[in-house]
């Protein structure tokens, strides 16, 4: 093991996911981490982040920012137009990678017509989104640096547990089915292609998906066997368009040229199936769970809601700051909270991981491939709703 026991960090991108990382580094142990640099071309904003977390100094440029010689990690949670862009920077410049999900997508080139979702072929996005990787793929595999994919999905605890019951079972697994599904988004892109690169399949598909793959390798690997995606099969729709205004009320999904339901089979080389569901039209709060089936278990990894701690309100005075659950209207009646959620959901473990990887230079366990494999699989996807048929990888 490397004697080193600090690990240095440079953020970049100053919104919502700054602030998940932000908590995690806060929970790490083994390895003192030292919040060095929040970059952000929004200064205030960064700031704002600075001062909640302890970062020691706001940079706007990032090129400045890889200059910085004591900088150990590079973590990326910007959008996702700038993942692959920004990590093959920082790769370059010698730091080791954090990189939020998606990996990448498409945004859009000069010369698409517009809305890019309803005007450029998904068999030309599939296309582009290859390229793009295996430019990134170049980089990190002509490096020593290491690329750490952050997909609290693989490290959530049902997960982590389903994966060490594979492992020692040895079982083989017949059948995967995975969710996540909401009322939508908040954010102010969700709906358009060019901010998201896709819909609801790639904002919130990609989590179960991702989990989906990465148990998989663990029973591959505990087989001694190779397993690959051979084809996918995938449903996508616009349903909130039968809505009118009063019956949109409580769905929060607007799309403009992006699905807001997918259904996604995934079909592996050793004959095995996967089902991904991703909604942005169920209301009753985030439904997050993988169920794995196999020849001698089923196991039920159920992410969001848990059972672990049920309460009931008759009103929600002094309630303003407890957090209880996600994506509900009110905290009256009864409710399955959220307990160590950061936990439970795996942001914790995923950040634990990365640290000890760079502390003590051994591999994470969502890396590079993990990453690459479930974007190549969720443009697929795309091409094969596009074209009704299913998709040979």
């Amino acid at each position: 093991m490397s004697s080193k026991k600090e690990v240095i960090i440079g953020l970049v991108g100053g919104g919502y996911a700054a602030r998940l990382h932000g908590n995690g580094y806060a929970k790490v142990n083994k390895v003192d981490v030292r919040l060095k640099t929040i970059c952000d071309m929004d200064t205030a904003r960064a700031e704002k982040i600075k001062e909640e977390f302890g970062f020691e100094q706001v940079e706007a440029d990032f090129d400045t920012m890889l200059q910085d010689k004591e900088i150990d990690v590079v973590d990326i949670c910007t959008p996702p137009s700038l993942h692959t862009m920004m990590a093959a920077k920082a790769i370059k410049a010698g730091k080791h990678v954090i990189c939020e999900k998606p990996l990448t997508g498409y945004f859009g080139q000069k010369g698409d017509a517009t809305p890019i979702g309803e005007k450029v072929s998904k068999a030309k996005m599939y296309d582009f989104v290859l390229k793009d990787m295996e430019a990134l793929k170049k980089v990190v595999d002509a490096s020593d640096r290491k690329f750490m994919f952050a997909e609290n999905y693989v490290y959530a605890t049902p997960i982590q547990k389903a994966a060490e019951i594979l492992a020692k079972k040895k079982s083989k697994v017949l059948m995967f089915k995975g969710e996540e599904s909401l009322k939508g988004s908040s954010s102010a892109v969700a709906g358009e292609w060019k901010g998201t690169g896709g819909g609801t399949l790639i904002r919130c598909g990609t989590h179960p998906l991702t989990g989906i793959l990465y148990l998989k390798a663990v029973e591959a690997a505990a087989r001694g066997e190779k397993i690959t995606v051979k084809s996918v099969l995938c449903d996508a729709a616009f349903t909130t368009k039968i809505l009118n205004e009063k019956e949109h009320a409580y769905i929060g999904a607007h799309p403009h040229d992006v699905e807001d339901f997918s259904n996604l089979t995934v079909t592996f080389s050793d004959g095995t199936k996967a089902i991904v569901i991703a909604c942005d039209t169920v209301l009753g709060g985030t439904k997050n769970y993988v169920e794995v089936y196999t020849n001698d278990s089923a196991l039920m990894c159920n992410i969001t809601p848990t059972d672990i701690m049920n309460c009931y309100f008759l009103d929600e005075e002094n309630l303003d700051d407890v957090v209880i659950s996600e994506m509900l209207p009110q905290k009256k009646g009864w409710n399955k909270a959220f307990v160590s959620d950061e936990t439970i959901r795996g942001y914790t473990g995923e950040l634990q991981d990365f640290i000890e990887c760079v502390a003590f230079d051994r591999q994470p366990l969502s890396n590079f491939d993990l990453a690459y494999d479930t974007m190549k699989v969720i443009y697929a996807a795309y091409q094969s709703a596009e074209e009704g048929k299913s998709i040979t990888l």
